[in-house]
């Protein structure tokens, strides 16, 4: 009998507060409603990529105040430019992120499939989108073979790609032979992707409206989507203040490009894969299935999900992503040698991704924050280049930011864990 009588009250446990879709709290609220749920994410750790982008505010602000030359459209445009490769090889680090795991062997990938597409192209004559081609496929067929390893025998992915890190390299300079240099001709594909650049400015300045315009139309899609679904969705105020701002740094850089020879190509193609790899990520099931699964594997594999086929191909993903980026570093330097993939490559690349908001832990990060870490990245080195610091001041640099970015994301994770929502 309970104590107090028969007809004591029972205790009645409170109701827990529900989740509120921010799209509602802004199409209710307003302006209101932004503030309302710009305290809720800082509160419950969800920061986004706000770090990264004061992070690179402040790295711009310092460098800039140090030496004027450092946001000149020449030093910037510059920029856009060499970040490319490390860029790409980052995106494929994101997926693999995505699900917790870790891969160690993107250095040597790179250098691989840029070997093989020298020695092919350079060296046997062969032609050059047939070399392109296989450098491509040879990149796409080592990930699935690191992934069977790991989502099929279960060895861990660490010790895989670790493995890998070695093998590949091996393999590199066997390729190359005992010149240990291919010299690209400077006219091939790969050569031109990364040096052709777009003086004319409506080539900018028309990219910029073009991807303003997707921008738009997705948004708008989106929302008439949702709402026809009768759940919330971005109200009308909401997208033209996103599509004011996205157009304001679009057209800026664009601006900024022109000033010097113009828009690069290949920062046009990071720019094409990051969108085309976002929209994989957020708008198919495929992507779902590999944020669930990074989320939380146990709940993944009694929902049904191939967990065997989305790491696979996860690490497919990577390490052809790791051959692009090494195409476009080789055509960087213009040569695939010994040292390719090599030096910090591998630490700049998981570094980019981490950098950029993709958490280590798994289940959050976008293919945007490649882009992010890569800038941060290339940032610091180029800022420290122009003042004339030394290798060892920009490893240790650098490693401090990266230390910083896991430092947050650990803090993050744990508010969201004492918020409920991890």
């Amino acid at each position: 009998m309970p104590r107090g009588g028969v007809n004591a009250p029972v205790p009645v446990a409170p109701e827990a507060t529900p989740a509120v879709d921010p799209r509602l709290i802004v199409r209710q609220e307003g302006i209101k409603g932004y503030v309302v749920e710009f305290r809720r994410r800082l509160s419950s750790g969800e920061l986004g990529s706000l770090p990264v982008v004061l992070a690179l505010i402040v790295i711009w602000a310092v460098f800039g105040s140090l030496n004027s030359s450092f946001l000149s459209a020449q030093n910037l445009s510059n920029l856009s430019q060499q970040i490319v490769g490390t860029g790409m090889i980052a995106i494929g680090v994101v997926f693999v992120l995505l699900l917790g795991e870790i891969d160690l062997s993107v250095g040597s990938v790179s250098g691989l499939c840029a070997a093989i597409y020298a020695v092919l192209n350079v060296t046997n004559g062969v032609n050059e989108w047939v070399a392109l081609l296989a450098a491509l496929v040879s990149g796409a067929v080592v990930g699935v073979i690191q992934g069977v390893f790991f989502a099929k025998v279960g060895v861990p992915a660490f010790v895989v790609t670790l493995a890998g890190n070695l093998g590949w390299n091996g393999l590199m300079l066997q390729i190359l032979g005992a010149t240990g240099t291919v010299n690209l001709s400077g006219h091939d594909i790969v050569s031109r992707l990364y040096s052709t650049i777009y003086g004319q400015q409506i080539a900018a300045y028309g990219a910029a409206a073009i991807g303003v315009a997707l921008f738009v139309v997705a948004s708008l899609v989106d929302a008439r989507r949702r709402q026809r679904a009768g759940v919330p969705f971005r109200p009308m105020s909401d997208i033209v203040l996103r599509t004011v701002l996205l157009a304001i740094v679009a057209f800026l850089a664009a601006y900024t490009l022109n000033q010097y020879k113009g828009l690069p190509l290949a920062l046009l193609i990071f720019l094409i894969f990051i969108v085309v790899l976002d929209f994989v990520l957020r708008r198919t099931g495929y992507g779902r299935q590999v944020f669930a699964l990074g989320g939380n594997i146990e709940g993944a594999r009694r929902a049904g999900i191939n967990v065997s086929w989305i790491r696979i191909s996860v690490f497919s993903i990577c390490s052809t992503m790791a051959a692009v980026g090494g195409l476009f570093l080789a055509a960087q330097i213009q040569s695939a040698s010994q040292t390719s993939g090599g030096g910090n490559l591998l630490m700049n690349a998981i570094a980019a991704a981490v950098i950029g908001g993709t958490s280590l832990f798994g289940g959050r990060g976008s293919t945007w924050s490649a882009l992010l870490g890569a800038l941060v990245i290339g940032s610091i080195q180029s800022g420290m280049n122009i003042q004339g610091l030394s290798n060892a001041i920009q490893f240790m640099v650098t490693g401090a930011v990266l230390l910083a970015a896991v430092v947050v994301d650990s803090l993050a994770r744990r508010t969201q864990k004492a918020a409920g929502r991890a």
